[in-house]
């Protein structure tokens, strides 16, 4: 269970995410790491460059900072926190609570990036310069994809976990390893 509460602080040394966009006209393609607390370029002025082509057709700028990357660190502080004490306590039952709380909170989380992906790819500028429609007439939407790969006019958009996501998902996996061995133990302890 220290094991499982020390993980998720990978976060803070990893990227979390990974977004990378291919067309003909960038033979390198242009990418933003997504760590829990900033927005890294993946090559010089990629985010800059990033920018200035979705101006065009109205999407939002990437911001240099979002809320979650206040509330982001300091839930992964919290729970590391409570982990350690859950830990220290060593009752099995409440490594299950803890491998709870870190799937539920890990779900908002991509939930939340869900929702500011579609909100940067479809809450466009009506005065963009260039206006695409979906063969319906409907605005076209640029949400790039939550996970995996997707079209988007000429580019190809992936979007996938990182190293910190990496640490994330072990530090829980570990916390529900440590239920189940705390619970075999706990039943070959004498009554």
């Amino acid at each position: 269970m220290f094991l499982a509460a020390i993980l998720p602080l990978g976060l803070f040394l990893f990227p979390l995410w990974k977004i990378t966009l291919e067309a003909p006209q960038y033979p390198t393609p242009l990418g933003m790491y997504i760590h829990i607390n900033d927005f890294v370029d993946a090559n010089p002025h990629d985010i800059k460059n990033i920018n200035l082509m979705n101006h065009y057709v109205g999407m939002q700028y990437i911001p240099e900072a979002i809320p979650e990357f206040k509330i982001f660190p300091a839930g992964i502080i919290i729970t590391t926190i409570l982990g350690l004490l859950i830990a220290w306590k060593g009752n099995y039952k409440w490594f299950l609570g803890w491998f709870i709380l870190m799937i539920i909170l890990s779900a908002a989380g991509m939930y939340d990036f869900y929702l500011w992906e579609h909100d940067y790819g479809h809450n466009l500028d009506p005065k963009a310069i260039m206006k695409f429609t979906n063969p319906d007439g409907t605005q076209m939407g640029f949400q790039p994809p939550l996970f995996g790969s997707k079209d988007i006019l000429n580019f190809r958009a992936h979007s996938y976990p990182q190293f910190g996501a990496l640490f994330l998902g072990l530090g829980i996996a570990a916390g529900f390893v440590a239920y189940f061995i705390g619970k075999k133990r706990h039943k070959k302890l004498p009554s």
